[in-house]
């Protein structure tokens, strides 16, 4: 009985966490469409997604590119919902990577773009990712996350004690050897960093 209630708990976990990131709010926040237009995306690129999620931004960006988007999170539930939504979109250059983001399983110099949106948060040491992302990254390859700012007004995001402000951000993209090339907010709250290596 105990087993059921604990199953019953983590479906209804992962259902709060799949209408979040398919959320109406959040789309109108930021449009993945829009976000993307910041980078200069060839259709040859090869593409990183960290923590990939529900594929928010896996699935307008391989609808941009002829090369591989690779997919990554530790979530086996959240690659199937990726798959699913490709299959039903007929997206077929995605490659679904089950991994963690401090340790990414692809070789060097392999990817031309790394996205990571509202995952860093998560990370310690961000460090080690930072230099992970470097690691895959081609030469002058780019380089973009999206966080919440931590701004004592923003109540909805993750919990204040564990964001991360952006001038951290900037010094830890700065420390890994990453040129930052641009730095925008939307609406106050979310920051958008782009880099380069």
């Amino acid at each position: 009985m105990e087993k059921h209630q604990c199953n019953s708990k983590e479906t209804q976990q992962l259902e709060r966490k799949i209408k979040f990131l398919n959320g109406v709010e959040r789309r109108k926040e930021f449009p993945p469409e829009e976000v993307l237009q910041m980078l200069a995306i060839k259709k040859t690129d090869n593409i990183l997604d960290l923590g990939a999620g529900t594929g928010y931004l896996t699935i307008p960006v391989a609808q941009m590119v002829h090369g591989l988007v690779y997919a990554l999170d530790m979530d086996e539930k959240m690659l199937e919902i990726i798959d699913c939504k490709a299959q039903d979109e007929s997206i077929t250059n995605i490659q679904l990577v089950k991994g963690s983001i401090d340790n990414i399983p692809l070789p060097d110099d392999s990817i031309d773009i790394v996205l990571a949106s509202l995952v860093l948060h998560e990370i310690k040491p961000l460090s080690t990712t930072l230099q992970q992302i470097k690691r895959v990254l081609k030469d002058g390859g780019q380089f973009m996350c999206l966080e919440y700012e931590k701004n004592e007004s923003a109540i909805e995001g993750p919990p204040m004690q564990i964001r991360v402000p952006s001038l951290v951000m900037e010094q830890e993209l700065k420390n890994a050897g990453l040129n930052i090339t641009q730095k925008i907010f939307l609406r106050k709250k979310i920051y958008i960093i782009t880099a380069k290596k």
